[in-house]
């Protein structure tokens, strides 16, 4: 089952009892990640974030999806569901992606239990220069972020990527086949699709970027989106988003439902416009 929230739909306030944080509720699935191995760190979750840093995303929006992510897991809100969780802690990695083959890791596998770790990562995000990209490749990125896990020395209660964008895939494999691939090994992949600015030809953009988001790349028990289309709210989406994922935590009632069978907006949409844009 996948859920899509808007940002205002969930107000993340006031403490944890019972695994619930103002309506939401904590899925009731254990993970098949769980190491009894007193030789393997164990966190609450392996979550990777995949920050796309494409073309058509202009420098300002760049900039605040930096400060964002930062900002986010420094917050009070972030802290709280750390603590909250069985181990209390988290492992977090964070690497910037755009076309096939350009994925730079800012943060390596960190283990964030406190908020001198949290400082310490948000501090790192911050101090990386703010580049951009070329073409998008969300394929690639979730390859690349299934990867990590293979390489984290920590093993979480579950593994979650967490993939912002403001474009469909128009680089290297189909999205789909690399989201079946990892939702496949009990990863989860949660989306943040970018829409604060009307579609562009001359960036690939396309209408219902939600849609494409909710039907083509999320996949997993309880994955979501989280729609940005308000650039004043952009802070507060990132923050939101990564509370629910470090608690491990969905909405308790579908907020507007995912398709299961037929996409909405075709899978291979970005292909085509990017195909259609070369042969004029």
């Amino acid at each position: 089952m996948r859920w899509c929230v808007s940002v205002g739909a969930v107000l993340v306030a006031g403490a944890m009892v019972g695994g619930d944080i103002a309506g939401i509720a904590a899925p009731s699935q254990k993970s098949r990640f769980v190491d009894t191995s007193h030789n393997v760190p164990s966190v609450n979750v392996e979550l990777v974030i995949a920050v796309d840093i494409s073309y058509s995303m202009d420098m300002d929006e760049l900039a605040t999806q930096r400060e964002g992510y930062a900002q986010a897991i420094v917050s009070k809100d972030f802290l709280q569901a750390l603590r909250a969780g069985p181990r209390g802690k988290v492992a977090v990695t964070y690497f910037e992606w755009s076309m096939s083959g350009d994925e730079r890791i800012i943060i390596p596998w960190r283990v964030i239990d406190s908020p001198e770790s949290a400082d310490a990562v948000a501090a790192e995000i911050m101090k990386a220069p703010v580049r951009r990209g070329s073409s998008t490749s969300i394929s690639s990125a979730i390859n690349f972020a299934v990867q990590l896990f293979q390489e984290n020395p920590y093993r979480g209660l579950r593994r979650v990527i967490d993939i912002s964008g403001d474009g469909p895939n128009n680089d290297g494999a189909p999205v789909v086949g690399a989201r079946d691939a990892a939702v496949a090994k009990g990863i989860i992949i949660n989306g943040l699709p970018i829409m604060v600015k009307e579609p562009s030809y001359s960036t690939i953009d396309i209408e219902n970027l939600d849609f494409y988001y909710e039907d083509c790349v999320i996949g997993g028990p309880g994955a979501f989106i989280m729609t940005i289309k308000d650039r004043e709210k952009f802070q507060e989406a990132i923050r939101t988003k990564l509370v629910l994922e470090v608690a491990g935590l969905t909405p308790e009632r579908r907020i507007a439902p995912a398709s299961d069978k037929e996409p909405r907006v075709p899978c291979l949409i970005g292909e085509r416009k990017w195909q259609e844009r070369r042969g004029r």
